[in-house]
């Protein structure tokens, strides 16, 4: 399954919405991080050790992927969105708050 590349308006240099503390300096920090988590679970698993303790670590893992995502959620809604409401046509708002939702939608699951 190949996804076509489309570029969020959040990655135009001019438009960037990334705060200090969620830049993408800090994103990356944060995948290497969890890229850590999964390798060391996956040790855990050569190491066949107690099914718990990697339990709470997958969960760690998912706080942390789940942490990154609503991050860069939040920094496409107050960029991308917020620009859309602020300077585009009623349609086309309609449109970026219809992809949205159906990506929150998605997120949520």
């Amino acid at each position: 399954m190949t996804q076509e590349k489309t570029l969020c308006c959040c990655s135009n240099s001019d438009t960037r919405h990334l705060s200090e503390k969620n830049d993408k300096t800090d994103l990356k920090r944060r995948l290497k991080r969890i890229e850590g988590q999964i390798k060391g679970i996956q040790n855990m698993i050569d190491d066949d050790r107690y099914c718990m303790d990697i339990l709470i670590q997958v969960s760690a893992a998912k706080a942390a992927i789940d942490r990154v995502g609503k991050i860069i959620l939040e920094n496409h809604v107050k960029g991308c969105i917020a620009d859309s409401i602020k300077n585009k046509s009623d349609e086309d708002s309609e449109k970026m708050i219809e992809e949205l939702m159906d990506n929150i939608y998605r997120f949520m699951k």
